[in-house]
């Protein structure tokens, strides 16, 4: 929102600077986003006056002129307007200036005469719409000052962050109240008194509302006999400090009165309003099943059947709350108004403009709600300017249908309740003063408040929001600092510990944080090929962005695949990322989705860029392991396995795994399908995995169990076991540990071969179909120093058993 300090002092007395109202407007929650000086587009424009018109020798349609400017000598000017003579004044744009649209005056020749400087016309200063020649001043206007500061257009704006709730702050009037109440001052009312005559407006409009569940109010005014044209300059420089581009006097007036009012106002041209009974029929309802309608800016449009419009007994005039047709439009020949103002559903309206992608200053406060008690004296306001600026009359009497009129709600407010929420003493005298300077009526019953809330205030609901907006005003800064109480300072869960713990482990494995949207495309299931559960359903959202991300998310996996997708197109090839969080399930009939926290991650590229000293090795399925033994060696949690499995579409057989913990499966691990790459564009082999978190929380022992330094050294000894092909390492790991008794400390896989696949018969050094695993063992006691005869007995059963156990021999 906008904000004119001069039309704002027009309303409320200000006697504080600009940065102290700032300051003030940011405690109250009216968050001052930014300030600008307006004038300043219009620095090197200056007021002259033409002494010489000459004709261009070389141009027939262009005239060389001597212009005085206020300096030492005059200006030489080629110029092609023809509705100003010699005597005239005019703006100049000196040489260095930069207009408004982004024209920068450079000296020029044309036709071979030099130019130095520019005459202009409204349209090239943005301060109208007339473009058809020179803006001609009055003949008392001050040569070589600044237009700007003679012409009054030196204006501070503020531009204000207006909360979704406070629809009544989307106006001047609605800033000035805010401002008397932290001011103190009172603020003024602009007038809403027409002068009537003629026919009554009864007679010549009638108006029905056939969805009054999307329409609660609609009011109509005639004004007969109107001369469009530009506005004048007053009219013409509010509308541009509020944004908006001047166009007519009666378009401009129906902006004007938006931005001072906060209601949205149409013009339509009545005699282009189809009749019914001899008066023009307004109609408001649904849209029918193949309707169309050509709006304003010249495109024709499909209308769906939930969209409110404005029609006559023909069709449809106009998008209700969003855009007028082009068929009703207010034009250079029209001569009597139909002005509408209407209270419409701001659901019904944020559908509409969304669909559409109309979204405009109406259609915003349409969709944050309009005052309903607003109608009437918007419509009386904008009446009574226009017959100002455009002339005409004003008929006798608003049509004005108003089925079901808004009550306002009545609310008990407790000044003791007060007091203990803000932690401050607030006289109920001032609590009054404060409620009634925003608008509301406070009367005392019993020692607590009765407070009527005004319907522009939809926001106010219970008596907490009553106390926020007596805080707000008496002052957050005059509430006395305490220290707390004597509580029990908080701390971390368990969840919160582990989860953190678990962030940490990922991290110094080497992956980066990635934070994803919570919403996930429909589509990644068939990308994917992933097969929800017995039951299962991805949760959809009513009111989606797009239909990219019209479900949450059941998997994190998306979302990571995406994430190296855009840093490798970015020419990032090395891509290590985790994700911390909830994925969403629901099914038929369930109320709330599922949410069940997952730990994910992704390893694409290397872990050091091709050097001097090698290339660099792609990550693979085992890189992925290795962060999976930090992660578990970081939560404690042990029996932890990883198993073979085919049964993850988006992963490639024999590179994939389920991750298995004293016996249930909690999650998955492996390199990424071929086809999913190609589907997610990512460049391979990338790696990732995904676990449950409740699993891993409750797999964990908790705490880490302190293990003292050893006081003794090891004996160290190495075995390489030949083994059947399918026979995995972690089997022969397990039957290590199963079988060292309480001499291992440790069991290591350091090396695996396997002959070449290439090999002849006579080269082999191993059996067909089989592999070697070399594994460094570790013989430590804790209560004295191991001799070569205390290991060999224990090393000798050892190898026995997990011979045996393994099916598999020794490597010679």
């Amino acid at each position: 929102m906008r904000v004119s300090l001069k039309w704002l002092r027009e309303l409320v007395d200000i006697e504080m600077d600009v940065a102290e109202l700032c300051a003030r407007l940011d405690m109250t929650g009216t968050k001052v986003e930014a300030v600008h000086t307006l004038g300043e587009a219009l620095d090197g424009v200056v007021i002259g006056q033409v002494l010489e018109c000459e004709p261009h020798p070389d141009a027939d349609r262009l005239r060389y002129c001597t212009v005085d400017v206020g300096s030492e000598e005059p200006l030489r000017i080629v110029c092609g307007a023809t509705n100003f003579s010699a005597g005239d004044k005019v703006p100049v744009a000196t040489v260095g200036t930069v207009l408004p649209g982004g024209l920068e005056i450079k000296k020029a020749k044309l036709r071979g005469v030099e130019s130095h400087g520019m005459m202009c016309s409204a349209t090239e200063l943005g301060v109208g719409a007339d473009a058809s020649g020179l803006l001609v001043l009055p003949a008392n206007a001050p040569v070589g000052e600044p237009y700007a500061s003679w012409a009054g257009l030196s204006d501070t704006v503020l531009e204000l962050e207006v909360t979704p709730n406070r629809p009544d702050c989307l106006s001047m009037a609605g800033v000035a109240r805010e401002v008397a109440a932290v001011t103190g001052t009172g603020y003024r009312v602009p007038a809403s008194e027409p002068e009537e005559s003629g026919t009554p407006a009864g007679e010549l409009v009638s108006v029905s509302i056939a969805d009054p569940d999307l329409c609660t109010r609609y009011a109509a005014r005639v004004i007969a006999g109107v001369r469009i044209g530009p506005s004048p300059d007053w009219l013409a420089e509010r509308v541009t400090a509020a944004g908006a581009r001047p166009i007519n006097n009666v378009v401009d007036v129906t902006n004007y009165v938006l931005y001072e009012l906060g209601q949205p106002l149409h013009a339509f041209d009545l005699d282009t309003i189809a009749a019914a009974d001899g008066r023009a029929a307004i109609i408001v309802r649904r849209a029918k099943p193949g309707e169309r309608l050509t709006t304003l800016d010249g495109q024709d449009r499909g209308l769906a059947a939930d969209t409110l419009v404005i029609a006559d007994p023909s069709g449809p005039v106009a998008l209700a709350g969003v855009m007028g047709g082009e068929a009703t439009e207010v034009s250079a020949g029209t001569v009597d108004v139909l002005l509408e103002s209407a209270c419409f559903d701001p659901a019904s309206t944020s559908r509409t403009s969304r669909r559409l992608g109309l979204i405009s200053e109406a259609s915003l406060r349409f969709e944050r709600g309009v005052d309903p008690e607003l109608q009437r004296r918007a419509v009386d306001r904008a009446a009574q300017l226009i017959a100002e600026v455009a002339g005409g009359a004003v008929a006798s009497g608003v049509v004005d249908v108003y089925p079901a009129p808004a009550v306002p709600r009545t609310l008990t407010l407790r000044p003791e309740r007060v007091a203990a929420i803000i932690g401050a003493e607030v006289l109920t005298s001032d609590i009054v003063s404060i409620l009634t300077s925003l608008g509301m009526v406070a009367e005392e019953a019993e020692g607590d408040l009765v407070v009527t809330v005004p319907t522009f205030r939809p926001d106010l609901e219970r008596e907490i929001d009553l106390i926020e907006e007596v805080l707000r005003v008496w002052g957050m800064d005059r509430v006395p600092s305490t220290l707390p109480g004597g509580r029990r300072a908080g701390s971390l869960g368990e969840a919160q510990r582990v989860q953190r713990a678990a962030g940490r482990a990922l991290r110094a494995a080497g992956l980066c944080e990635h934070i994803g949207f919570a919403f996930a495309d429909p589509a990644d299931a068939d990308r994917l090929g992933w097969e929800f559960g017995p039951g299962e359903l991805p949760v959809r959202l009513i009111n989606p962005m797009s239909e990219e991300q019209s479900v949450m998310r059941w998997t994190l996996l998306g979302g990571l695949l995406r994430a190296v997708s855009n840093n490798q197109r970015r020419g990032v090839p090395d891509v290590h990322l985790y994700e911390i969080a909830n994925v969403f399930l629901t099914a038929e009939g369930r109320k709330l989705p599922k949410e069940r926290l997952m730990i994910g991650g992704v390893m694409a590229g290397a872990w050091e860029r091709p050097s001097w000293h090698g290339d660099a090795r792609p990550l693979d399925f085992f890189d992925g392991k290795g962060v999976l033994e930090t992660l578990m060696d970081a939560l404690d949690v042990d029996r932890w396995q990883v198993r073979a499995t085919t049964d993850r579409a988006w992963l490639q057989p024999g590179r994939s795994a389920d991750v298995v913990v004293r016996g249930d499966v909690v999650g998955w691990i492996g390199e990424v399908a071929p086809g999913v790459l190609d589907a997610f564009e990512c460049a391979g082999p990338v790696t990732v995995f995904e676990l449950s978190f409740k699993s891993l929380l409750k797999a964990g022992k908790g705490t880490g169990s302190y293990v003292e330094v050893p006081r003794y050294p090891a004996v160290n000894l190495d075995i390489a076991i030949v083994v059947p092909e399918d026979v995995t390492a972690e089997r022969v790991t397990a039957a290590i540990r199963s079988a060292g008794g309480e001499l291992l400390e440790d069991a290591r896989l350091f090396d695996v071969y396997r002959d070449p696949a290439d090999s002849a018969p006579g080269e082999r050094r191993l059996p067909e179909g089989t592999k070697s695993l070399a594994f460094a063992l570790s013989y430590r006691s804790a209560e004295r120093t191991l001799s070569d005869e205390d290991v060999a007995p224990a090393h000798e059963r050892l190898v026995k058993t997990v011979l045996k156990k393994v099916g598999g021999s020794m490597r010679a």
